[in-house]
C-alpha cells in the first residue's frame, strides 16, 4: 500500500475548468477535443466548476486553466451544472466513438 505521500506525488496538478459569460465558447466536439488534449498530456484530474452568483474573482479567473461559457445567455446555477455535467458525458461518448453525440 502507498503511503498518502507517495500517493500524491504521483499525482499530476488537477485542470481547472470554470464557467464564466465571458469564457471560450465551444462545440461539443471542441470540448471533447480538449479534454483529449488534456488526458494525452498526462493530466489525471479535471474540474469543472460553475461560477458563483456574482462571478468569480479576479485570482480564480486567473488560477483557471480555461474558462468556458455556454453561450451568451444567463442560466440558473442548478440549470448550468446539468448542462456541465451533459457536456463532459458527451465529450467522454464522442471520445469512446460512441453514437450517442451525433454531430449536432
Amino acid at each position: 500500500m502507498l503511503s498518502s505521500v507517495e500517493d500524491t506525488a504521483s499525482r499530476t496538478r488537477p485542470i481547472l475548468l470554470l464557467t464564466d459569460s465571458r469564457g471560450k465558447q465551444l462545440s461539443s466536439g471542441e470540448l471533447a477535443a480538449e479534454v483529449e488534449r488534456l488526458r494525452d498530456a498526462g493530466a489525471q484530474t479535471l474540474i469543472l466548476a460553475v461560477g458563483p452568483t456574482d462571478g468569480w474573482s479576479p485570482a480564480a479567473l486567473k488560477r483557471a486553466d480555461l474558462t468556458l461559457a455556454f453561450g451568451r445567455i444567463t442560466l440558473p446555477h442548478e440549470l448550468a451544472a446539468v448542462v456541465a455535467t451533459e457536456q463532459i458525458y458527451r465529450a467522454l461518448t464522442i471520445l469512446a466513438g460512441h453514437p450517442y453525440h451525433c454531430g449536432h
